[in-house]
């Protein structure tokens, strides 16, 4: 099969197509035929040894897949061969996305509803469940709200789940007009360009100079502060950037003057067996019913993985990256 390895970190051309054995799966593991592979920003971190844990090399990125059962290993019934699955490895501490088969637990995978295809189902896994979950850390009902990566692939998602929570207001913050034209329409009230300066201004302006109650942080770095200066006295900044934000002595004592908070957000912790299924059934049930929009900004074939990365780390794709045979 051909597989995706990351040997050295780098530049993006350290991604190289190799040649693997088909793995066999072992008692309670499935073998997954590839049908789609989500690419994720954290991952063009990990390719840079700039992520918070600097893993062992070599490996095959990847932690979200959907595909269709192959084989099963032995004690293992069910899923039948031919299903239709999606496979979130980031649940099982596992990776190997990149590669035409992967290796799950039987118990960890989801079917998928007949006509949701692969590429959203790759899509609403780890970035679905972040935007799920990050409204749960933040309820965001009857409040004015700030996304920034807002046309991104978690931003994107969270638009629309904002607006389903009754957010009163939201305002997204983008690197482009076709961005923030994608953010409108998906529900934000105000898109902001984070390019221009003193665009918090913006933001401060569209809330009659209060700034919003929540902003949440999928950027991290400058952006950080920026998030600061449009939060509201007694406001909440939820940084989903993990390792990545900047806030220094003067920002923390400006914001415990001003009777904010700040929440730190990460996944995998709030993330159950139980909940993980029902999560992702309520995720594809509201995309097969079109009430929520998965936005693909980037279909590329396995061996182009390298490209891939290099649309995620030049900011210029929108929505969602994956992989494909």
């Amino acid at each position: 099969m051909k597989a995706i390895r990351l040997s050295r970190f780098g530049a993006p051309d350290v991604l190289k197509p190799i040649d693997l054995p088909v793995p066999v799966p072992a008692e309670g593991e499935v073998l997954i035929r590839m049908q789609a592979a989500g690419v994720n920003y954290f991952e063009v971190l990990i390719r840079q040894d700039r992520y918070a844990v600097t893993p062992e090399l070599p490996m095959v990125l990847g932690v979200e897949v959907a595909g269709i059962v192959e084989a099963l290993g032995p004690g293992v019934t069910m899923p039948a061969i031919g299903t239709r699955v999606a496979v979130p490895l980031f649940a099982m501490g596992r990776a190997g996305g990149y590669a035409d088969y992967v290796i799950a637990e039987a118990a960890s995978l989801v079917p998928l509803p007949d006509g949701l295809s692969f590429e959203v189902a790759a899509a609403l896994m780890v970035q679905g469940l972040t935007a799920l979950h990050l409204l749960r850390r933040a309820p965001p009902q009857a409040k004015s709200i700030l996304i920034n990566a807002a046309a991104g692939g978690v931003g994107s998602l969270l638009i629309q789940l904002a607006r389903s929570a009754g957010a009163r207001q939201v305002i997204a913050a983008a690197g482009s007009a076709e961005k923030l034209d994608l953010a409108r329409s998906l529900g934000a009230d105000l898109g902001v360009d984070y390019r221009s300066a003193g665009w918090t201004g913006h933001v401060l302006a569209a809330t009659g100079g209060l700034g919003v109650d929540i902003a949440y942080d999928l950027v991290g770095g400058p952006g950080t502060g920026a998030c600061l200066e449009g939060l509201a006295p007694a406001g909440e900044l939820v940084c989903a950037a993990m390792g990545r934000f900047e806030l220094g002595k003067p920002e923390v004592e400006a914001l415990l003057g001003r009777n904010q908070s700040v929440k730190g957000f990460a996944l995998l912790p709030l993330l159950t067996s139980d909940t993980l299924h029902a999560d992702l059934g309520d995720l594809f049930a509201q995309a097969m019913a079109g009430s929520l929009k998965v936005t693909i900004g980037g279909r590329f074939p396995l061996e182009r993985a390298a490209e891939a990365h290099e649309s995620l780390q030049s900011r210029r794709s929108v929505g969602k990256v994956v992989l494909v045979p």
